[in-house]
């Protein structure tokens, strides 16, 4: 194998590749007439089959203008043009021709038509941002003379600058150059290597700009700054081409499982998720922001020598004869799960019987029933705290005990027969059981080393934990819209509420990428107590107050804990105590090869004064419903206000969380607001009193949001004061009554959300740089949002058509993740993510509430 081949088996495993390339002389031979240089047969369909392998990116960056470029590549759907060394950009608003050339491009263009007439077989071409002197089909012996008589008239020209290239020299006004593009690039995908071809002086800029594990190959001669040189536009096509079929064997053999694909298990207190195939590839125990003993989820551990992968954690039970099919469902309106294989079905829950879910001690079990006739193939390969810590299993008559940690953790397995294998520092135990008359329960104990059969059956527990489900759920007051999912929704989210203290989970997961294959990978097993707030209210909204009850307990406390409202942290445990540092488990692949893999979260550190909105609304949703708030409830009211008036006037770093300066967030403005807005009515529900001085402060946030938040230019809301691009949140401008429906200035920010953040099944939250790498999907939650907005200004046929593409995001057991890639509609981000969830339960309530509602109003019309 060549040096060159190693370097392309090495770059064809990157977890987000970008191949950038020159189109002279790498895509298309190079030829007299500059108009005349059409690609190389298969060369495009090439490119094209290339950007389709999942997390791979392709870019051609070039001299020549970008209509030239479109032209002779057509249109190749994601294929990144840069044009002109950088100063066009397809899909990025920096298309756009200059209306008029600039006088000293007017200037440069005739010097240099006078020069070719001197030089037979120059040319002339004028581009949008400069010009370029071409003189390969000049007499050899006075090529040199003609591109010094070009340089000599462009000296006299102010402000031109000179960008020399083969046989060719351009004059321009623009310092952008290939370098600095394959920065952009590199940012703007997130790519983790880089494959760059080129031939030319100009693509020694981009050359410079790679770095390990970046490769840089010259064509037709070498260049400064690449590693390797091959010979023309066909040895180009012949790399590309093994490239590619590297990259398809890299995708097709690391394809992960879609992430809405998998199933959730809780007893609130810990999680679960199951994969279509019936293996738990994800808990966390005794909490749901306990550290993960199964985490093959994230994708194998990661070694320090090469060899075969190192599971980072499962227990599956499988049929024994390979390839066999299986199917997967909940069991009526629960949380079991029950995956059924040709011979025997396995019936998986997390044991809620007993009242478990509110105990605080550290006790959880995981039941795996098998059940049916055949033989089925057991593999445990528990991997304690993410597979950080040596894990050792020990066979015992009736199952197994897990060593490596203080607390006690085995498995109850009477009858199994375990073979104990080492897989690094970790065991692995496999087993074939052989099913007949009776089932073979698999039993994992978290927090008891007792390997004694329990004192209640498996059945009775069974049944227990499904009615604690099912009855609550059956006690919803549900839509008919989507009931089943909405249904399903609920379901979601109570499972992630850690039923001890009350506190509601973001998702089950932390690490589940942003965009496969790039760095936004968030660790969301915690409590924000926006999220919370706004999924109680959902839960409210189908009739269970409870939850929004032990929410605001658990606020509560916590406020009482700090001593100082405008301190409240984004972010806590579910236990209320802070989060810990951000940490990357850096012995972890990623889910899609998508790392760092995260624990803990930064974010607790910002400051997001959007917070104490939903605290207060919450309060006031549930005094309008009749539920019993309480002067505790009016106490933390009066925090949250409070918290307001101290801080609303500060910059945060507003409810997505970016990181970097602080701004003037318009939904953070406006959640302030809210926070006001609803406490001055809960004063006069509850109290009877009218409060001057809170009315006064409403006012003044209202004023400086409508002064410094509207963009007239624009006709909306903007992210920020100072960021004037298109925001999702913005939405809540109306949704939460700051503006009434009918308002022009509301009615052009949907407009506008709709034109630039609406893309296929998704909603972007914002499309400006937010100073991370690579990409992000669609918001479920801004899809929903948009669902209520469109409601709001009586558009129900366009609001019913999302409504569609929002229940067509479920998985196969009805759960969401927090967010949709445009291209292929799979799911990505963590799961199953509160924030989806409440959107469909939200969005089908205001659907249904609507329809009713122009139902009796014809009717009464009709009367």
């Amino acid at each position: 194998m060549s040096a060159l081949d190693a370097q392309l088996e090495r770059l064809s495993k990157a977890p987000r590749l970008l191949i950038g390339l020159d189109y002279d002389g790498v895509i298309a031979p190079l030829v007299g007439d500059p108009a005349t240089a059409m690609p190389l047969p298969g060369m495009v369909e090439c490119l094209a089959s290339l950007v389709r392998v999942r997390q791979t990116d392709v870019a051609v960056v070039s001299g020549r203008p970008l209509r030239t470029l479109r032209g002779f590549l057509g249109q190749v759907p994601d294929i990144e043009l840069v044009g002109s060394h950088g100063a066009e950009w397809s899909g990025r608003g920096i298309d756009e021709e200059p209306a008029a050339r600039s006088e000293p491009l007017v200037a440069m263009g005739e010097c240099l038509r006078a020069v070719a007439a001197e030089f037979p077989g120059s040319l002339v071409e004028e581009k949008p941002h400069g010009v370029a002197f071409h003189f390969r089909q000049v007499d050899p012996q006075k090529a040199e003379l003609a591109e010094a008589r070009a340089r000599q008239v462009a000296a006299a020209v102010p402000g031109i600058i000179v960008r020399p290239g083969r046989m060719v020299v351009e004059f321009t006004l623009t310092t952008a150059n290939k370098g600095d593009v394959v920065k952009r690039l590199r940012h703007h995908t997130g790519a983790a290597a880089i494959l760059y071809l080129g031939d030319d002086v100009t693509d020694e800029d981009a050359f410079r700009a790679l770095s390990d594990p970046d490769v840089g190959v010259s064509v037709s001669g070498a260049r400064e700054g690449a590693a390797f040189d091959i010979a023309d536009v066909h040895a180009v096509l012949s790399l590309l081409t093994r490239l590619l079929d590297l990259r398809r064997a890299w995708a097709e053999s690391t394809r992960p499982v879609p992430i809405e694909s998998h199933s959730l298990l809780s007893d609130q207190r810990a999680v679960a998720l199951v994969d279509p195939r019936g293996s738990v590839v994800w808990l966390c125990g005794p909490r749901i922001d306990s550290p993960a003993i199964f985490a093959s989820l994230l994708g194998p551990r990661v070694l320090e020598t090469p060899g075969e992968p190192q599971s980072a954690g499962e227990f599956s039970v499988s049929a024994a004869e390979p390839g066999a099919a299986c199917q997967q469902s909940y069991l009526g309106d629960s949380l079991l799960l029950q995956t059924r294989w040709p011979t025997f079905t396995v019936t998986d829950y997390l044991d809620c019987s007993g009242g478990r879910p509110f105990q605080r001690a550290g006790r959880s079990e995981l039941i795996r029933v098998v059940e049916g006739l055949g033989t089925a193939r057991v593999v445990f390969a528990p991997r304690l705290d993410f597979g950080r810590t040596a894990t050792t299993l020990v066979v015992k008559p009736d199952g197994l005990v897990v060593e490596g940690q203080a607390d006690p953790i085995v498995l109850f397995a009477p009858g199994v027969k375990w073979t104990i294998r080492a897989d690094g520092p970790h065991h692995t135990a496999t087993a074939e059981v052989g099913l007949a008359d009776r089932p073979v329960v698999l039993e994992l104990r978290f927090g008891s080393g007792s390997l004694r059969p329990a004192v209640v059956s498996e059945a009775h527990r069974r049944q227990q934990t499904e009615r604690y489900w099912s009855a609550w759920a059956q006690s919803l007051r549900l839509p008919q819209l989507a009931q089943d999912l909405v249904r399903r929704s609920a379901l979601a989210i109570k499972g992630k509420v850690y039923g001890p203290t009350g506190a509601i989970a973001a998702a089950a997961t932390t690490g589940l990428p942003e965009w496969p294959g790039g760095v936004r990978n968030w660790d969301y097993r915690y409590c924000w107590p926006r999220d919370s707030c706004l999924a109680a209210e959902a839960l409210a909204r189908l009739g269970d107050t409870r939850q929004a009850m032990h929410i605001l307990d658990w606020l509560l406390a916590i406020v009482d804990q700090t001593g100082s409202p405008e301190r409240l942290r984004p972010i806590y445990t579910v236990l209320g105590q802070e989060v810990g540092a951000e940490a990357n488990l850096t012995d972890l692949a990623g889910y899609a090869s998508s790392r760092p893999v995260r624990v803990g979260n930064a974010a607790t550190q910002q400051v997001q004064l959007d917070v104490f909105g939903p605290i207060v609304d919450l309060v006031w949703k549930l005094a309008e419903i009749g539920a019993p708030v309480s002067p505790d409830h009016w106490r933390l009211v009066e925090a949250m206000v409070l918290a307001v008036q101290r801080r609303w006037h500060e910059p945060d770093n507003g409810i997505w969380e970016i990181r970097g300066t602080r701004h003037h967030y318009v939904h953070s403005k406006v959640m302030c607001w809210v926070a006001v807005d609803r406490a001055i009515r809960l004063a006069d529900v509850l109290l009877g009193q009218s409060r001057e001085d809170w009315e006064k402060l409403r006012e003044a946030i209202r004023h400086d949001v409508l002064t410094h938040g509207w963009d007239p230019s624009r006709r909306a809301f903007t992210l920020a004061y100072d960021l004037r691009e298109q925001d999702a949140a913005c939405l809540q401008v109306g949704l939460s009554g700051f503006l009434p429906a009918g308002d022009d200035r509301f009615v052009s920010t949907v407009e506008g959300i709709m034109d630039h953040l609406l893309e296929g099944p998704a909603v972007y939250r914002y499309r400006c740089d937010d100073g991370l790498p690579g990409r992000e999907g669609g918001f479920l939650i801004c899809l929903g949002w948009l669902i209520e907005a469109l409601v709001l200004l009586g558009r129900r046929e366009q609001a019913l058509r999302l409504f569609e593409t929002l229940t067509g995001l479920a998985g196969p057991t009805g759960l969401f993740a927090e967010q949709v890639d445009p291209d292929t509609g799979l799911g990505l981000g963590n799961f199953p993510q509160a924030y989806s969830h409440l959107a469909l339960i939200n969005a089908a309530v205001t659907l249904e509430s609507a329809m009713a509602s122009s139902v009796g109003t014809i009717g009464r019309a009709s009367a």
